[in-house]
């Protein structure tokens, strides 16, 4: 079974791939373009696909030889899965191995953007800082505040036990489909309300047609002007020229990036802003992480390789 993997895994992963099939490691950090992807679904059996590969529609619409892409993270937005599923390639993901670790970025944002860290570490860095003064800095205090998550689903739900175990906060959830999570203290409520009564709202809903731009200008005016937003899902589920236009005005406290709107450009507006802080997508990057989303991955090849159900189906 010939494999194409399209970007550089960590070296366990890449030495168990390299046993199990005829593999080709594609080199560079740039990801598939719609060519690229297109020439690669008629030359391979098996891609293994990272965030930005561009699996469109067009990729799928030629003589595809594969029979499956297994992407390496759980959210797949940019694959067409039905363009796949018509051609009979099954598309996989890797749900489980990525939930602490993104909930663990999720609480970094919260945190550092409360309390200014990433601003008070370029202040110090510039040479600026001549010692402690009472006022100094001041941000905003996190233990027992009211945390808004929009989307509790693993990930989700992860983060609420940080927040409500670890930092005694109250949490409000917004799903499409109702939740019941025994043992976590948190409310369901209407979007309108979480935004209204949040101190810290963090998106954490997948990424589909019917989230794009869930929070916009709108959305963020509801916002009470002492909130945090924090953004660990994809950037396109919040509309980043709004966001900016929030910050400068003042209208929130602050944000906290992990993804962006057209990744990974950045808008040199947001990048100038010192109320929010800037993470390069580093939801997963833990080498124990990346080499448990790798090893899922290699399962559903395997199973997709030897006629048997794939465990991660999309």
């Amino acid at each position: 079974m010939k494999l194409l993997v399209s970007r550089a895994l960590t070296p366990r992963v890449e030495k168990r791939l390299a046993e199990e099939f005829d593999t080709t490691f594609r080199n560079g950090a740039t990801p598939l373009s719609e060519n690229e992807a297109r020439a690669a679904l008629a030359e391979y059996d098996a891609l293994l696909v990272t965030l930005g590969d561009r699996l469109t529609a067009a990729a799928f619409a030629g003589a595809p030889k594969a029979r499956i892409v297994a992407n390496f993270g759980v959210g797949y937005n940019h694959i067409d899965v039905a363009a796949a599923r018509a051609q009979g390639i099954a598309v996989t993901n890797t749900p489980g191995a990525v939930t602490d670790a993104t909930a663990d970025i999720a609480l970094t944002l919260i945190l550092m953007s409360a309390r200014r860290a990433a601003e008070g570490d370029r202040f110090v860095r510039t040479g600026a800082w001549t010692g402690w003064t009472p006022t100094q800095f001041l941000g905003q205090h996190v233990t027992g505040k009211t945390v808004g998550i929009v989307g509790l689903g693993r990930i989700g739900k992860a983060i609420a036990r940080r927040c409500h175990f670890g930092f005694d906060m109250r949490v409000l959830f917004h799903n499409r489909s109702i939740v019941a999570e025994p043992g976590l203290p948190a409310e369901q409520v209407p979007l309108d309300d979480l935004l209204a009564k949040a101190d810290f709202v963090v998106i954490a809903v997948p990424a589909s047609p019917a989230t794009h731009h869930l929070i916009g200008a709108d959305q963020i005016a509801r916002m009470q002007p002492h909130a945090h937003l924090v953004n660990i899902a994809r950037g396109d589920i919040l509309d980043e020229t709004a966001l900016i236009a929030a910050l400068q005005a003042g209208r929130i406290a602050g944000a906290g990036l992990d993804v962006y709107e057209h990744e990974p450009a950045v808008p040199e507006a947001l990048r100038a802003l010192n109320n929010v802080t800037l993470l390069p997508h580093l939801g997963t990057a833990a080498e124990e992480v990346r080499d448990a989303m790798g090893l899922m991955a290699l399962d559903n090849l395997i199973a997709a390789r030897d006629g048997k159900p794939v465990p991660n189906a999309v």
